[in-house]
């Protein structure tokens, strides 16, 4: 490498320190349930620009997802448990996943998983008639892990509120 591409510790740039703690821990954050049956989440960070969030995931053994669209995609850590799509694209602890961005999908979790991911955008999921039932974004997120006492490590910097009546 050149000496341009070296990083230095002695130079010009001063770091700064964060205005809040930078760690969360995890394991104080209550599991909250989630849009369907059987799985829960802890709420780690919003993105209210793009409508994406940063999760843990749990799903409970025999868990079988409906139909969803993602809008944005998702990435995703396994760690516990397994998961996947039919018998032949199964991802155990320590595989990665991208639900791209347009996938409609339907993954299944025998034997239950926990996962940590980040969603880049919204996701739709439908009632059976394939009208839409909600709009999971992080907004949802952040109103369902505040009414359960689990987002107050999250910072809400969109200026608009409620208008008084």
């Amino acid at each position: 490498m050149s000496e341009q591409t070296q990083l230095s510790h002695k130079n010009a740039i001063k770091p700064l320190i964060p205005h809040r703690k930078a760690f969360l821990d995890t394991h104080k954050l209550p599991w909250t349930n989630w849009v369907m049956e059987g799985t829960y989440f802890k709420l780690l960070n919003i993105n209210e620009m793009t409508g994406g969030f940063t999760i843990m995931l749990k799903v409970d053994p025999g868990i079988e997802a409906p139909v969803h669209h993602h809008i944005g995609g998702i990435e995703a850590y396994v760690t516990e448990g397994e998961f996947g799509y039919g018998d032949d694209d199964r991802g155990g602890v320590g595989s990665y996943v991208l639900e791209a961005s347009g996938s409609i999908h339907q993954p299944d979790s025998p034997d239950g998983t926990t996962m940590f991911a980040i969603a880049h955008g919204p996701l739709v999921g439908y009632n059976e008639d394939g009208s839409i039932a909600v709009v999971v974004d992080a907004r949802l997120m952040y109103e369902m892990a505040k009414a359960n006492n689990a987002a107050d490590h999250i910072q809400i910097v969109n200026t608009f509120h409620e208008q008084d009546d």
